[in-house]
Parts: C-alpha cells; structure tokens; sequence
C-alpha cells in the first residue's frame, strides 16, 4: 500500500534511524539524538498498544470464520503481501522520508472477500515484519509491526461501518471493501507524519497535502485494479490473462511515474546542493574576517555540514564522508555524517583517496581487488561511491558515499550520476573558496614577510580589543593587567640600505627582523607589518611590567646586527606601545586604530634617547601641539604672527657692524612665543619651507633695501633648508628676488648646514653652484659638526664657514674644544675662506677669537636676536657711523 515513510521500513511507516550519530564529536547533538531515541520509544509503545486494542476489539466485533480453504488462502495472502512489497517503488522525500508507492493494498482488498480478519491481519504481519528482517532493519520492528496492526485493523473497520451503512453488516459489499482498503496507507500516513513530529523532523504542509493526495490516488488505483480484476475473474474465470496483463501494464506505469519522480527529486536535490554552496560562497565573501583561522584557511566545516546532509538524505547513504583542504599541501579536512568512521587509521597509499580523474567510482566488498576491499574494511563499509574533487590537476577533497540503506540493490547508475553532478559543483566551491582564501590571504598579509599587514592587523584585533575594553582595564591590586597592548616596532636600517645596496637587501633584512620579533613574541600573537620597518604586535592579559620587559626583549632581539654580504649592519630599533587602560579624550576606551596612532606617538618619543616608551597622554598632547603649528603656520604668516629677527655680526679686531643673520619668530596667539627648534623642523618635514624660505627672504631683502637706501651697506645671512637645496627653480627664485628689492647679490648670504648638503650631494652641488656664480656668498653653518666636513669642504662653492657654537662655548675652559677652534680658523684661511665664530658671549672668548685671527663674531656678547625695531634703536645707541674707504657709511660697535 502507499505509504509515508523512510525506505527503513518497506511494511510501514518508518522515520529515519537515529541511532546514527551525524557528528560523533559533538556532545550537544548527541544529546539532542539520545531525547529524540527516547521520544520515539514511548511513541512505539503507543502505536503498539493502539494497534493490539485495535485489532482485539475488531476481532470481537467480527467474529472469526473458520474454511477448509484457509490453510492454503493465509499462507497465499502472506506470499502476496510479501511479493506485493518487494515489488514495491520507494520515493524519497526530503528529510530522510520517503514514500513508498507498493502493491499491498490489491491483496489487502481480495483478503476482504476470501478470508476473515485474523488471516489477513496475520498475513499482513508476517509479511512485513519478514521483509523488516531480511532488509536487517531491526531498529524499527516494534513500531512497525504495531503500525501494521493499526493498518489492518483500520482497514477492516471502516469496511465494516460501510457495511453496515449500506445495510449489509454481515458482508462486504465491494464498496465497504474499496474504502477500507483506502484507509490502510490514510492510517499509515498519518502515523508517519506523527513519527516526524516526534522525531523534530520539519515538512512542509504543503509537501504533507501533496504527499497525502498522491497516496490516496495511487491507493485508489491500486484498489481498484485489485477489486475490479477479483470481481472479473470471479464472474469470469477465463478472463485472468487479461487481468494479469493489466496488472503488468499498471507496474510498468508505476515504475515509469517512479523513475520520472526520481528524476525530479534528483533535480531537487541538485538544486539544493547548488543553492546552499551559493549561498556558503556570498556568506562567506561577504562577512569580515574576524579571527585568525578565518584570516588563514577560509574553511568553515559548518558550511559544509548541511550539504552532506542533503547528499547522504539523497542517495541514502549509511554515511557520507567529505575531505576537504583548499591547497594541495595542506591535511584533509574530515567531516562525517551518519555512522561514525572506525578509529582505525587509513593508511598513506589507500586507493580511494588516490583516485585519478575526476568520475565516481563504485566499490564493493565483493570485488575481487585485495586493497578495495582492505580500505573498505577500514572504513567498516560494504559498498562506497567515490569522487575526487578536483580544480585542475590538484586534489582538493573527496566525497564518499558508504552502504547505501533501505534497498534491497546497492547505489545504481542514477546515485552514480547524481553524485558526479553534485561533486562537480562541490569541486567548483571549492576552488572559488581556495580563490577567496587566497584574496583574504592577501588583502590581509605582507607578501614580503607573511606577517599581516595593517588592515589584517584591524581585523585580527578588533574582537578581542572589544572583549577586554567591555572590562573595566584600570591598572589596580585586583587587576594588575593593562588589557590588550599594541606593540610598535621600527627599525632605522630600511633606508639607509635600500640606499646603499638596494632594496632586495634591504628586504631582506625585514623579513629577518620580522623573525626575529616572531621568535621573541611567539606564534599566537598577532604581528603585522605596518611599513618599510616598521611592525605591530598585539598583546593580551599582560601586566604592566610584562608589557615593559617584553618590549624589552623585543628591542634587544631586533637591534643585533645583521649580516649582509660580508658586512654586518648596525640596527637600532625603537619600541613604543599603548595600552587600552588609557582611555581617550572623550572618556572611551581607544580602538585598535588609536592604539596604533599612541604606539607611533611612543615610537617617537623614543628618539630623545630612551629606547622603549609606553604611552602617556602627554606625549599625544605634544604632538597635537605640533600638528596644531604646521596647520596653522601658513595661516600665521597671512596674519603677521611670523616676524624675522635679526643678530648683528661684527668683524674682528676692528668691530665694524658688518651684516645681521635674519632669524624667524613666532608668537602663537595661544601658545606664545615658539621656539624656533620646534616649530621648523615640523613645517620643514610638511613641505612648508618653501613658503618659510620666501618669507625670511623677502623681509630679509626688504630690510637690506632700506639700509642701501640709508647709505648702509650691510648683509644678511638666511638659513636653507635641505628642501630648497632639492629646488632645481631655487636659484632662478632667488634671482628674481633680489632683482624685484634691487640688493646686490654680494650683500646676501646663505648659510648652509653639512647634513643639507649631505643628504643628497648630487642635487644639491649644482644648485649651489648657480647660487655662487649669481653672486651670494654661501657659508657652512655649525661647521665641525658634521662627518664628512674636511672631504667635502674643498668641493662645496663656500666663501664662509662658521663655527659650531658648541665649540665656542666651552672653549675657554676645554682645551679641545680651543684646539678644534684654532683648527678650523687656520684651515679656513688656508682655504681662502673667512671664519664666522658664533656664540660669543664673554669677552674672553671674543679676546681669544681676535688671536686667532677670526674674521667675524656673532653672539649674545653683541647683542641678542631684535626685531627690527629694536635693532634700529640697537643700531642707534650701540654703534658709531663714519666714512669707510669707498665713501660708505660704516658703523663701527661701542665699546
């Protein structure tokens, strides 16, 4: 008869077995698995009990007949159910249920007009629990033998209620005999639609109706050819060829309309398999990667459980079991669904899992090749389909299908190509997952070291920063930790040896850093390479002083010298790290991009000396403060906050006021007077020199204009910076400049410091050169300084060099720093150069210079750094005009 169920149980209703565990490694669904075998327990023990009341109650309502024929009629009608359901056509539905269209129904309603209800309930029994046994289904024997009791026991008594309707309740009018037989597969649906509710299994109302409604036409039908071919060859006897040709033809039919359902729940099947791959790959690419796996291997086992679900639902398979990996070198992944594997190991050379090609291939037990049937036998499998997964020629994964259940053949040329179709969509996933893996993989990482890069960094810090601000971090007895800490490391060597040997060696050298810091850190934390040198590591659950000692640790490792060719290279690493116990101004916790920004404010101000620094508010306000001034400086020269500055030069011995150094000023509306040492390294570092230059020059020149005006004749010495040495347009600016005020270029100096022009030799040489043959007299300022002073000197176009101030200074006391000013008083006159001597501030000093033979003298001794007012009213008070040689006003300083 036409009934619901799995194919378990061909003479009932059977849900599917549960004593299978689909993940064995999973202890919540092993307990959800143990409740629901102990709901469908008590569930057997009601259908059973239902069915035993029935069939006693119907057996006293109709009392037995006893025939001489019987002895031969039950055993025929027991071969007849038998046959009825070997014969019968199993269609699966979803959720492991299937349906059964079976020929039992045409002797269940012959067994109404040639034997009494005991006979055909015994018959119906024998035969299905027979069948159960044959098939080895033997988990399910109590409740299906109770539902064929039900079926039976309903069959007969709806016949008898029609009976009696129709005024015949002694007989059994053909049509008390149709509609109980109709009510056996109503009774087994409704049964099997019970088992899935117990079971928490899930159908649609829509598939319940349909499945319903083809049970009951396929029933009738059933019924029907039965009762019609009873009837005719009871009235005629020689009509049974006819009857029996009927009946071939209706098994033809049925097995047509079951080869075009199989084919449609193929197709079914097919599309879920493709849809939930489609949706794995858009969940997938479209969600962050928040953790490190994630980051790495871009294989989730989750994803893949509900499709081997669907294939093992499918072909209904014992067990399917999926190894995946995304790249050939990689371990196979191992997902299993159903039975679990046994615990023996399969061995290296196993031919299912080196299969050539990419078809499924079917083993069996049976087969005479000796390593079959061993990996068989590891698998505890009587029959196996296998497919490779490939992309290409690189084996990706495999599926395999073990021991398929409720059939009395094995997998069939259909399962074959049904799992060819879904293994070639499987091998197509996961090549696009190995693709996707592969853009995570570098989007997220440094492809010179491996290590992470910044974004990935975000990514791999952003969760476990949101678990530990969610806590309070405030460093305490209680809670000595500080939280989660980023951890900064730069390293000065990247630039200095792209420069002198090339960037292969110097990326060299950071991949070997960055082992080095991974060694020290270990392989759990999270490090990153930021740029050029520079890395990032995150820390978790560390003290304050674990912070401290590691960093430590870190700076002492990275700082060892690297070897290079036959060269081992110096490195100096600076470390700076944050922490999340420091909350931000506006009272929050920071995120990992504000941590990144406080690691870099520490790795700063580690270059006062001090190599490893923790972050502290302060430091952030004093760059703040400096962002402040390079944003606003521009802005500062429109509004005349910016003013220059002048320090008179005097020539030595006869104290002639012979030219002024302009120097720039600052006065800040809200910070006051800047110092000069802060704020122009930070606008020269912005690219705003150029502006800076052309200011001091222009007032500079002004100034000068004014003198020439007056009768003076005086010059003015302006600072460059290494910027305007890199301008190939600076000289002819210059030019123009001095053209635009009408100055002699005579009349202007530029001084320039030995790093300026040591930075980049070859642009700057040239540019100094057009500035010389103009006519500006250039001078090297805080000369001795540098390191490459005495090679260099002879092939800069200089007219000047002026003393350090540092050697002046302490040259009264120290008889070194006496000896480097006589050095380089006499080398520059050897080189026909005047000597500039700054910082003068005593007259001893000043006493010892004139000795020398020093031409010029500059300091606090003549007169501080005066806005041009005050050094009008400087010039007024401290110095005496007179006619010089050629007729010009010389002013000569008061003693």
């Amino acid at each position: 008869m036409d009934r619901s169920g799995v194919v378990e149980g061909p003479g009932s209703a059977e849900p599917p077995d549960h004593g299978e565990n689909p993940r064995s490694e999973t202890s919540a669904t092993a307990t959800a698995t143990r409740g629901d075998e102990f709901r469908f327990r008590l569930y057997t023990a009601f259908v059973l009990a239902v069915g035993v009341l029935g069939a006693v109650s119907v057996a006293q309502w109709r009392p037995f007949e006893g025939s001489v024929h019987l002895w031969w009629i039950g055993p025929l009608l027991a071969v007849s159910f038998l046959a009825a359901e070997q014969l019968g056509v199993n269609v699966d539905v979803r959720s492991g249920i299937s349906w059964t269209i079976s020929f039992t129904e045409i002797p269940l309603v012959i067994g109404f007009f040639v034997a009494p209800f005991e006979v055909v309930l015994a018959a119906h029994v024998v035969a299905g629990v027979t069948t159960l046994l044959a098939r080895r289904v033997t988990g399910r024997v109590l409740y299906n033998a109770g539902a064929f009791l039900i079926e039976v026991t309903s069959a007969f008594a709806v016949a008898g209620v029609v009976a009696a309707a129709l005024g015949q309740p002694g007989g059994m009018p053909w049509p008390a005999a149709l509609a109980g037989t109709l009510a056996a597969p109503l009774a087994s649906t409704i049964l099997a639609m019970a088992a899935v509710r117990v079971l928490r299994r899930r159908m649609q109302i829509g598939t319940v109706v349909r499945l319903a409604a083809r049970i009951l036409v396929v029933g009738f039908v059933n019924a029907s050819a039965g009762l019609t071919g009873y009837l005719v060859i009871e009235g005629t006897p020689g009509a049974w060829p006819i009857v029996v040709a009927v009946s071939i033809g209706l098994v033809a039919l049925y097995w047509a309309y079951s080869d075009l359902l199989r084919e449609q729940r193929d197709m079914e099947a097919l599309f879920d398999v493709s849809l939930m791959v489609a949706r794995s790959d858009h969940q997938v690419a479209a969600q962050p990667a928040g953790k490190a796996g994630e980051l790495e291997t871009g294989l989730d086992l989750d994803e893949w459980h509900s499709i081997a679900e669907r294939i093992k639902d499918q072909l209904a398979a014992g067990r399917v079991v999926l190894r995946l990996r995304l790249e050939p070198d990689e371990p196979m992944h191992v997902l299993v669904v159903g039975g679990e594997l046994p615990d023996e190991q399969l061995r290296p050379d196993d031919p299912l899992l080196r299969l050539p090609g990419a078809n499924v291939r079917h083993f069996r037990l049976t087969d005479g090749n000796v390593a079959v049937r061993a990996a068989l036998g590891a698998r505890g499998a009587q029959e196996a389909l296998v497919v490779p997964l490939r992309s290409g020629n690189q084996l990706l994964g495999l599926v395999e299908a073990h021991d398929r259940l409720s059939r009395w053949r094995g997998f069939g040329k259909y399962d074959v190509q049904l799992l060819g179709t879904m293994a070639s969509h499987l091998a197509t996933a996961l090549d696009n997952r190995r693709l996707l893996a592969t853009l995570r993989h570098d989007a997220y990482h440094d492809p010179l070291t491996g290590l992470l890069n910044r974004p990935g960094f975000r990514q791999i810090a952003a969760e476990p920063l949101a678990e530990r601000t969610g806590d309070s971090c405030a460093l305490s007895q209680a809670n000595p930790h500080v939280g989660a800490v980023v951890l900064r490391v730069d390293l000065d060597l990247y630039s200095t040896v792209s420069d002198a040997l090339g960037y292969a060696w110097a990326d060299r050298m950071v991949v070997a850093a960055g082992r080095r810091i991974r060694d020290v850190l270990g392989p759990e934390v999270p490090l990153a390479r930021l740029e050029g040198a520079s890395f990032a590591a995150l820390l978790l659950d560390r003290t304050a002083d674990e912070t401290h000692a590691v960093a430590e640790r870190v700076r002492a490792e990275a700082s060892d010298p690297y070897p290079v060719e036959k060269l081992s290279v110096e490195a100096n690493a600076m470390v700076g790290y944050a922490c999340t116990n420091v909350l931000g101004d506006d009272g929050d916790p920071p995120d990992v991009d504000a941590l990144l920004q406080r690691a870099d404010v520490a790795v700063r101000a580690t270059r006062g000396g001090e190599e490893v620094r923790g972050y502290v508010p302060s430091m952030g306000q004093i760059f703040l403060r400096r962002f402040q001034l390079v944003t606003q400086f521009r802005q500062a020269l429109e509004d005349g906050q910016v003013s220059v500055h002048y320090q008179p030069k005097v020539s030595l011995p006869d104290k002639n006021v012979v030219g002024v150094e302009a120097l720039v000023r600052w006065v800040h509306p809200e910070f006051g007077r800047v110092n000069p040492d802060e704020f122009v390294p930070a606008v020269e570092a912005t690219g705003l020199v150029g502006a800076l230059t052309s200011f001091v020059l222009d007032q500079a020149l002004d100034r000068v204009r004014r003198w020439l005006d007056e009768g003076l004749e005086m010059s003015v010495a302006v600072n460059l910076s290494v910027r305007s040495l890199a301008d190939e347009d600076f000289a002819e600016q210059v030019a123009d400049a001095l053209a635009r005020h009408g100055v002699p270029a005579r009349l202007l100096t530029f001084e320039i410091t030995e790093s300026a022009v040591m930075a980049d030799p070859q642009r700057a040489l040239p540019i100094l050169g057009e500035l010389h043959d103009l006519g500006i007299e250039l001078a090297v300022d805080d000369f001795g300084t540098g390191y490459s002073s005495l090679a260099y000197l002879r092939r800069l176009p200089v007219d000047q060099v002026k003393i350090d101030k540092s050697f002046v200074f302490g040259m009264s006391t120290d008889l070194g720093d006496l000896a480097v000013v006589r050095s380089i008083v006499e080398l520059g006159h050897s080189l026909g150069l005047s000597v500039v001597a700054e910082g003068v501030e005593d007259d001893s000093s000043r006493d010892q210079l004139e000795a020398m033979g020093c031409d010029v003298a500059q300091g606090y001794l003549i007169s501080r750094p005066l806005a041009e007012d005050r050094l009008e009213a400087w010039l007024l008070a401290r110095t005496a005009r007179s006619a010089g040689n050629r007729d010009e006003t010389v002013l000569t300083l008061l003693t």
